[in-house]
């Protein structure tokens, strides 16, 4: 059986398997190597993501005859971090909720399996500017003048996210800082001032990658799950897999 690894967030993980996607170019990374299960569920935030942990990460593995997954990414707060008073209030999670709330998802992973590898991904910054283009194109004249985010607000959930992953000596990913080291990174990066770009998907994927080939999880010395066509005889392809099998 291929080892798994999990993608758990909001729409930037849901959406990451499309065309360009962070997700996918992980999946073809891994090709043959492990499976990459994408787990974003877009508009939910930590609160609502602790009631999918039972179905989606179950303590029985054990039971089911499968595996946990040997690594997983938590890519929450861009919706937590929504400004109450505004149109995305329903989605708001105070900050130090949101800390907790991926203390306890964390937590939940480790009891499925201790060796798991676990990364901690902040939300990227908001561009303002481009939530409120965004907003105009869709709603028009009923659009809103004063964004439902902004990068202040959220910088102080990308800060407790890091602040968690030192506590619990996890590694994690301050994209939030990341994407803000290159100018331009409004547009370069993030299409509709939130979610990325084919530039800002390359990025995500690089700085997972990255750490998943830092800590064990390198693609390069993962074996095959199967034989390469390369070592099977024409003649007597049984011998190939016959070896495998030993």
């Amino acid at each position: 059986m291929r080892p798994q690894i999990v993608l758990f967030g909001d729409s930037i993980t849901e959406q990451s398997f499309r065309s360009a996607g962070w997700g996918a170019a992980l999946a073809d990374t891994y090709s043959r190597k492990a499976d990459v299960v994408n787990r974003g569920y877009g508009g939910y935030n930590t609160r609502w993501a602790l009631f999918l942990l039972h179905q989606l990460f179950p303590l029985l593995y054990l039971q089911d005859s499968t595996k946990p997954p040997v690594a997983a990414t938590i890519f929450f707060g861009a919706n937590d971090a929504a400004l109450l008073g505004r149109t995305s209030e329903r989605q708001h999670v105070p900050v130090e909720e949101y800390k907790e709330n991926l203390r306890k998802i964390v937590n939940h992973l480790k009891e499925c399996s201790p060796t798991m590898l676990v990364v901690l991904i902040t939300p990227p910054p908001i561009d303002e500017a481009g939530r409120k283009e965004y907003a105009q194109s869709v709603y028009g004249e009923k659009a809103t003048e004063l964004p439902e985010r902004t990068n202040e607000v959220t910088e102080l959930y990308a800060k407790q996210c890091i602040a968690l992953a030192k506590e619990m000596g996890l590694r994690s990913i301050d994209l939030w800082s990341k994407m803000q080291e290159t100018e331009g990174w409004q547009k370069k990066f993030l299409s509709d001032g939130l979610h990325p770009t084919p530039e800002g998907n390359a990025m995500v994927y690089q700085e997972v990658i990255r750490v998943f080939y830092e800590a064990w999880l390198s693609a390069g010395e993962m074996p095959y799950d199967f034989p390469h066509h390369s070592e099977i005889d024409g003649k007597n392809p049984e011998n190939a897999f016959h070896q495998q099998c030993l």
